[in-house]
């Protein structure tokens, strides 16, 4: 997508970010971006809260994600955050850590509806990795599903995406759920 840019999610954006969650409609704007950050406790607290939460975490910075726009319209995110600042990650048995570097983390992905099957996710796991990268990261994983396996939609894309941008499988606890890890350094 040529008109499609991609920035860090900040206090600037934060108007064209929660217009992309709340036209969601559905989980993302339940979530807000902290099912990472809480686990399974976001889901018994308001979607205010978490809204309220996750605007905090992009106030203080640094940035937690990248958005997708075209034009002035955000049209995807994607939360990237060094492991460390989405400890939930920790709890399932399968994504667990495989080791101790110090790992950036790509945990979730909204493509607005019109704009999906568009190269959107791809943009924004390139530009993940770049800014990753500048960050001085030595490594990115993600955790998608595996779509020859399990079918169901998801928020943290599919294997593919990931395998065509350079992931590697590093980890496979269940048949559905690869680790994969770019190594940047």
């Amino acid at each position: 997508m040529a008109e499609l840019r991609v920035e860090p999610l900040t206090e600037a954006l934060w108007p064209a970010f929660e217009e992309l969650m709340a036209d969601s409609g559905g989980p993302a704007a339940r979530c807000w971006c902290m099912a990472w950050r809480l686990g399974p406790e976001y889901r018994k607290r308001p979607p205010s809260a978490n809204h309220d939460d996750f605007r905090a975490v992009v106030a203080a910075g640094p940035p937690p994600g990248l958005l997708a726009l075209s034009g002035d319209t955000a049209v995807g995110w994607c939360q990237l955050t060094p492991r460390d600042a989405v400890p939930a990650l920790d709890r399932p048995w399968r994504l667990r850590r495989v080791d101790d570097v110090p790992v950036w983390a790509i945990t979730c992905f909204y493509v607005r509806k019109t704009h999906r099957r568009r190269g959107v996710t791809s943009a924004l796991v390139e530009a993940a990795v770049d800014h990753a990268r500048a960050a001085g990261a030595p490594a990115v994983e993600a955790y998608p599903l595996d779509g020859t396996v399990s079918p169901s939609s998801t928020s943290t894309g599919y294997a593919p995406t990931f395998l065509r941008a350079g992931f590697t499988e590093v980890a496979r606890r269940s048949p559905e759920r690869p680790v994969l890890r770019l190594v940047l350094a």
